[in-house]
């Protein structure tokens, strides 16, 4: 992988796979996303004694190798307050928090009061009579094409937080237009939630949040997801030989990590099935995206 200071070490606690976040990740790479994390699983040692297998994933930051912004750019997250750090500068709109990740900014300065205005500028057309008109509606101010296939990838997966929570992230530059991503945070996709209708692999999820739901009020904005819908399908079966593909390679390293942390079979939260085997999860996991694309075919065709 590229060469950087910042590395993320996701333990995929909750994740007996271990496989969603790079599932995610590998559609990603198939997307229009312009940047999606890469990342290597890694059996890790700290000062000689084992600590279990991580997943060592690029930090979604700004960055010549990452999110490319520039020296103006913006990176955005709609967030909740209470996971807030004390020194995050953030804004609202009537829809969301939107945590402003970088670059580093003080309230009220005019780079803050850009991106603020911008949201909110976006926000209000996207509510208003003209939504759909491709001049002075929407279409104006969002990267159509990074808008959907962020939201096929979070609708697909079922992404437990990709509805209204957090790791949602945006990026502008000034004088372009708003666009999705990157993906992140996609531990409790593929059904691993006990508490929401997250857990089944019927029924919209990511299509009920709030500008989303205006956005397929639109037939052209349907007809495109509808259209983009078909070469995610298409891929399905590279998908399914990507988790056997990793599970694979974690055929081992999975079985020591299970020695050191104990969750095979054990519930971990928010675990919806406790399943005994590794191989049980893994055959698990692609029964639900199986079921999750045949439901979101016939879905889709419907609108």
């Amino acid at each position: 992988m590229p060469k950087d200071k910042k590395w993320i070490f996701l333990a995929e606690y909750s994740d007996k796979t271990m496989l969603r976040n790079v599932a995610a990740f590998e559609m990603g790479y198939l997307s229009k996303l312009k940047f999606t994390p890469k990342s290597v699983f890694t059996e890790v040692y700290v000062n000689n004694q084992y600590n279990g297998t991580y997943n060592i994933s690029q930090k979604v930051e700004a960055g010549s190798n990452r999110v490319v912004l520039g020296s103006t750019g913006y990176l955005l997250e709609i967030d909740q307050l209470d996971r807030l750090d004390p020194d995050d500068v953030y804004f609202r709109t009537n829809d969301f928090l939107i945590n402003i990740k970088e670059p580093e900014l003080t309230i009220n300065s005019n780079e803050y009061n850009y991106v603020k205005g911008l949201l909110n500028e976006f926000e209000t057309v996207l509510k208003s009579d003209q939504f759909k008109d491709p001049n002075v509606g929407y279409a104006k101010y969002i990267d159509v094409d990074s808008f959907i296939d962020w939201y096929l990838i979070s609708e697909i997966t079922k992404n437990q937080d990709s509805r209204d929570f957090s790791s949602i992230f945006l990026n502008v530059m000034p004088g372009q237009k708003i666009k999705m991503g990157p993906l992140w945070d996609f531990d409790l996709a593929f059904g691993n939630v006990n508490y929401s209708d997250a857990t089944n692999p019927t029924g919209f999820w990511v299509k009920n949040h709030k500008w989303y739901a205006r956005l397929f009020q639109d037939p052209l904005f349907v007809a495109k997801v509808k259209s983009r819908f078909i070469y995610f399908k298409n891929n399905q079966n590279l998908i399914l030989n990507k988790i056997d593909s990793h599970a694979n390679y974690l055929k081992w390293a999975q079985a020591e990590n299970n020695k050191k942390w104990n969750t095979i079979g054990v519930y971990v939260w928010p675990n919806p099935v406790v399943l005994s085997t590794y191989d049980a999860e893994v055959n698990q996991l692609k029964s639900w995206y199986s079921q999750r694309m045949t439901w979101l075919g016939t879905a889709f065709n419907s609108l």
